[in-house]
């Protein structure tokens, strides 16, 4: 069987988790990243609609011609939870190639981005981290950041107590790591050389008079204009500003649109992650703050799940289904196309 005639593949929450770790994940993100900076990836920039309260659908996509892969993830962010799916096409032949269930792999992209940004925009001897926000992101956000530096001390922060409680001892457990909830933002943030912010704040959270100097931000939770967690003068006071789709923070970022409005010669100062991974440039001592505005997009998706079908293909894992072309029944007359009409 040619690679051209398997079955698609479906491949599980489970699947994913038993196929790559979190530093398989950041180097197969800088890799899709290297082939964005080098024009052999392309993002579609992401679609969103809201509705009822705080309900959105999502579309993202990405082309990895060179590589012979293009797909899109979509999703239904509800109050009731999400059901995210990664479609992988032949670019060739538009043939299915696999359908990734794609709650952990959103998890473990969301915090490679983080990941990689730290590894070049952070101090290469930070050893104190904070994190805001305790949800579902959050312990994903610890392992990147843990992936990439020698972390000592953790402080988490979240509104509820007894979650932010509960987070630090699971960070504990499963990190074996030293970590304390902090009462406010702006105990945990003090002496922190990294914070990651991942909440759902409508309103900024953090501002720049509660960062030590040399800090480094990873603004992740703020994915819609409807939210915001960092202030205006955190962005003033950085020395490096990153985002993972300058096209996509100009639609989406309410902290990077209000701070730069639509003027093309302010939003110079933002650089891609995808050009800052392939300077190989680390932060220069004179930095003041730095930051990474994360957004989602599609290459960040693709360069994990063609990753994972890679090592599903490999491994035999993931289920084979019929090629949806070979099971769809064919329109042959202009009859059977009456028929289908109720003619």
């Amino acid at each position: 069987m040619t690679n051209s005639d398997q079955c698609p593949l479906w491949i599980s929450e489970a699947d994913v988790v038993s196929l790559m770790n979190m530093r398989e994940a950041v180097a197969a993100l800088e890799k899709g990243l290297l082939a964005e900076a080098q024009g052999d990836a392309q993002n579609m920039v992401k679609t969103h609609v809201e509705w009822g309260d705080g309900a959105t659908l999502h579309a993202i996509g990405a082309t990895f011609p060179k590589a012979g892969f293009a797909g899109t993830k979509t999703w239904a962010h509800t109050s009731g939870g999400a059901t995210p799916l990664l479609i992988l096409y032949d670019s060739n032949t538009g043939a299915l190639k696999a359908v990734v269930e794609a709650f952990a792999l959103g998890q473990m992209r969301t915090a490679a981005a983080s990941g990689a940004a730290t590894q070049w925009l952070a101090a290469a001897d930070a050893s104190e981290f904070a994190i805001l926000g305790t949800g579902k992101q959050a312990l994903t956000q610890v392992a990147a950041v843990l992936t990439v530096r020698p972390i000592r001390h953790i402080r988490a922060f979240s509104r509820n107590e007894d979650r932010r409680n509960q987070f630090v001892e699971r960070v504990r457990t499963e990190f074996g790591v030293e970590a304390d909830a902090a009462p406010s933002v702006r105990e945990a943030v003090k002496g922190a050389a990294i914070i990651t912010v991942v909440t759902r704040a409508t309103e900024p959270i953090l501002s720049a008079d509660m960062i030590e100097r040399g800090a480094h931000v990873n603004a992740v939770g703020a994915i819609v204009p409807s939210r915001a967690e960092v202030a205006a003068d955190v962005l003033a006071r950085s020395t490096q500003i990153v985002t993972d789709s300058i096209p996509q923070a100009q639609e989406l970022s309410r902290e990077l649109i209000e701070f730069f409005g639509h003027d093309p010669g302010k939003w110079s100062r933002v650089r891609s992650l995808a050009r800052l991974v392939a300077s190989r440039r680390a932060r220069a001592p004179s930095d003041d703050l730095t930051i990474f505005k994360s957004l989602g997009m599609g290459i960040s998706d693709l360069s994990l799940g063609i990753e994972l079908y890679g090592k599903a293909v490999n491994s035999g894992l993931g289920r084979q289904f019929p090629h949806p072309q070979k099971a769809a029944p064919r329109l042959r007359t202009n009859q059977s196309v009456k028929g289908l009409a109720g003619g």
